[in-house]
């Protein structure tokens, strides 16, 4: 499974196709944002993603969690959220 780790600097639009590309080639993704400004910066590239890949009759869905990254020395708890594609249902 890929990870995709956004910031708060990330561009929510060049995510999204991150997201986007990586789910053509599996069916699951993982992003990680530590921070809040980077976990709306992620929720808002699941938002884009979603737009993009439904234009292919394709859905996602999600599952949030915690996850801890080593930074510096330093455990830094952050939010994982676990992206899966799927056949859009009519």
């Amino acid at each position: 499974m890929e990870i995709l780790k956004v910031s708060s600097s990330s561009n929510p639009n060049k995510v999204a196709g991150a997201i986007a590309g990586a789910l053509s080639k599996a069916d699951r993704v993982e992003i990680q944002a530590i921070g809040a400004g980077a976990v709306n910066q992620a929720v808002k590239a699941i938002a884009v993603a979603r737009r993009f890949l439904n234009e292919n009759d394709k859905d996602i869905y999600m599952v949030p969690g915690f996850m801890e990254a080593k930074i510096e020395n330093e455990t830094r708890t952050g939010i994982s959220f676990k992206v899966f594609v799927t056949t859009k249902q009519s």
